[in-house]
């Protein structure tokens, strides 16, 4: 795979359609069809953003937005703004920069960041390019229990304020068109950043990966997902770590529910952007009965869909406390790397500024 990475003016590029295209222009066709597509038929992915487009915002006007605070606070925490850098991995495959790039761009405007387990660089690279900003760590749960252990403790190490656990994926969904294209980032190594520098991993190795990079890959494949989890393993998180734990994955309220029984910090409502189960309801139409089943005992966000400041503000009404945005930044990554994320997420806060001051 090569990374075309053409230069691009994005100064004045605003559409999350402009996004896409220049994103496709500028990388690997085999790249992009990853980042862009969806599980089987792509129901799903599209529903993400059809169901949106059918919520309408019913405007209240008179009433002073001189000064419209974007702040909210999620455990115990002050977030600049109501939204999320979402954990999306393998970034490596959008810019040779990958997850440092975007890391220095939510570091200068102070956005939140959720490091995948998959990146392409490690969780400590990640963590030192944002010393100011508020970071959580996304944890697919390896098959490999120790593993997942020294996970916790180097992002707890790392300065990683909470754990955000996935749990939609205890295998891949079945993803047609990378099946078509024969492709897979984990293959050739673009998501081994925190497993090629993890003690415990690399024990279990017969030839380092600088050595063999192929049988490395290999066995961090055969480990990545732990199909065996359930709710009862959240004990064990909390048997390694101090820090709060969010799952991540959640549309249904008894699982929401469930969430609770097991003294969960914070749930993500999210369909893993129409990647995992096709035919599975909609983020945002899923997160109203969530809202209602949590009764705000603790953080509800949502994932999935998110491609503008007007989507955020339907979220936040419907009773999110934040959201996470995803597919907007990585496009942005491909166009122009830290350029084009920065400028995404410039565009976001002033749709969302503006919005919010209109609603």
């Amino acid at each position: 795979m090569v990374l075309l990475e053409k230069t691009v003016d994005v100064s004045r590029v605003v559409q999350f359609e402009e996004w896409e295209k220049l994103a496709k222009e500028n990388i690997d066709h085999n790249a992009f069809t990853y980042i862009q597509s969806g599980a089987g038929r792509e129901e799903t992915l599209r529903s993400n953003e059809e169901d949106f487009r059918k919520i309408k915002l019913i405007p209240r006007y008179l009433k002073d937005v001189s000064n419209v605070c974007l702040k909210t606070n999620i455990l115990g925490e002050t977030l600049p703004y109501p939204f999320m850098i979402a954990p999306v991995g393998m970034q490596g495959i959008a810019h040779r920069d990958g997850e440092l790039a975007t890391a220095r761009a939510a570091n200068a405007l102070k956005v939140p960041f959720i490091a995948s387990t998959v990146t392409t660089y490690s969780l400590e690279e990640i963590a030192a390019e944002l010393p100011d900003t508020i970071k959580w760590f996304q944890l697919y749960w390896s098959g490999d229990w120790e593993i997942t252990a020294s996970f916790l403790h180097r992002a707890e190490k790392a300065g990683y304020s909470a754990i955000v656990v996935t749990v939609d994926t205890p295998l891949l969904g079945w993803r047609e068109k990378d099946l078509t294209n024969g492709y897979s980032p984990l293959k050739v190594g673009k998501g081994a950043g925190n497993y090629f520098s993890d003690p415990v991993f690399l024990q279990r190795l017969k030839r380092s990966p600088q050595e063999d990079s192929t049988a490395a890959a290999e066995e961090m494949i055969k480990l990545v997902l732990e199909p065996k989890l359930t709710w009862d393993d959240i004990r064990f998180i909390r048997e390694y770590t101090s820090l709060p734990i969010i799952i991540k994955g959640i549309l249904h309220p008894e699982d929401a529910k469930q969430a609770l029984n097991y003294g969960v910090d914070g749930i993500v409502v999210s369909n893993h952007g129409g990647r995992q189960l096709d035919g599975a309801i909609s983020s945002i139409e899923a997160l109203p009965a969530i809202v209602e089943e949590i009764q705000n005992k603790i953080p509800v966000l949502l994932d999935s869909g998110i491609r503008s400041g007007a989507d955020a503000v339907k979220a936040l009404t419907l009773g999110a406390d934040a959201v996470c945005l995803g597919r907007p930044f990585v496009y942005g990554l491909a166009a122009a790397g830290q350029e084009g994320v920065s400028q995404v997420l410039q565009n976001f806060i002033q749709d969302l500024k503006v919005t919010k001051s209109l609603t």
